[in-house]
């Protein structure tokens, strides 16, 4: 981070070559933050010292959490503790909350009737999260697995086919199941690369996905920019930098 001018950065960790921030990158850019985007699968480093960041992202991928042959999901777990020793936030999205749960001791894994969640399905807060959500929200999907809520760490959203949803560990590791960085111009993306997916155990077709857009996603957008303002604010750049002894 550069003291003098008061940038807050980001370290943004994508799963995919064609990953994009989507809205979460324009909501935090709104809050003032810059971004370092990393690509560990196409061979791009992370950094060993997070001193430079406030906060960190990992985004989801085709993968599983389980795929150590995979090189980006090799290189993200090996690197995981270093973000949970750090003086930063995490939020994980769809994969990268899976592979922090995986990293925090949780299990990953598929639906015990090979159901999906690909496309709008509700979420329902539990007692731990009404502070953070609301008390039922359509949120945006595209999954095979998922996590247990890893020891320490509290379930904030549930559902009807994967019941752990939303889970957060002090405050400062957060995981969502669903995407809330996905618009229009990534969603139509998603729909015609892996349009095969959209077939399989309870995922929802194309035509119900993009009715579900015009419907849910107006409020799930204002949902997380509420979210990312309560949890994932900067700290001023004094304040960090002082700390920081930078």
């Amino acid at each position: 981070m550069n003291c003098l001018s008061g940038l807050a950065q980001v370290l943004l960790v994508f799963n995919s070559a064609h990953g994009r921030p989507g809205r979460v990158g324009r909501v935090l850019a709104e809050m003032g933050y810059t971004f370092d985007i990393r690509r560990p699968g196409e061979g791009e480093d992370l950094p060993t010292d997070l001193s430079a960041y406030q906060g960190v992202i990992v985004f989801g991928g085709p993968m599983s959490a389980n795929d150590d042959h995979e090189p980006n999901v090799a290189r993200i777990m090996e690197w995981l503790p270093r973000v949970v020793d750090a003086d930063v936030w995490y939020l994980g999205i769809c994969l990268g909350a899976q592979m922090m749960a995986r990293n925090l001791g949780a299990a990953v894994r598929p639906h015990d009737r090979e159901q999906t969640e690909i496309g709008y399905y509700p979420a329902y807060v539990t007692p731990a999260g009404r502070d953070l959500f609301p008390a039922h929200m359509m949120v945006y999907h595209w999954h095979s697995e998922g996590f247990d809520v890893p020891a320490g760490g509290e379930l904030l959203m549930t559902g009807d086919v994967f019941p752990h949803q939303a889970y957060h560990v002090d405050h400062r590791i957060w995981g969502l199941q669903f995407h809330p960085e996905v618009d229009d111009e990534i969603h139509e993306s998603w729909l015609e690369k892996a349009a095969d997916k959209t077939a399989q155990a309870n995922a929802q077709n194309p035509d119900q996905q993009r009715a579900g857009r015009q419907k849910y996603d107006a409020a799930f957008g204002q949902w997380f920019a509420t979210f990312a303002r309560q949890v994932l604010s900067p700290a001023t750049s004094v304040s960090r930098c002082s700390t920081r002894g930078r």
